[in-house]
């Protein structure tokens, strides 16, 4: 598995991560104690997705900008 298979797989799941901390926070939440400090689970998977997020999106970009240079800018 190459890198931009492993991110994009990576990605998928923290999105899947992301939104059950989501789940968790709303139900903490809605508690009639509320328990506060859930409120800051769902920050780590967001950091994370809005990092590989950025690389993919960047990825076709960069890749054509590499193959036209590559070939003589083409």
């Amino acid at each position: 598995m190459n890198l931009n298979a492993f991110i994009r797989l990576f990605h998928r799941w923290m999105s899947i991560v992301f939104t059950l901390t989501v789940i968790a926070t709303f139900i903490a939440l809605a508690q009639p104690t509320p328990i506060v400090w859930v409120s800051y689970l769902p920050l780590l998977p967001l950091a994370l997705l809005a990092v590989t997020g950025l690389y993919l999106f960047g990825l076709p970009y960069v890749t054509r900008w590499r193959r036209g240079r590559a070939t003589g800018g083409v």
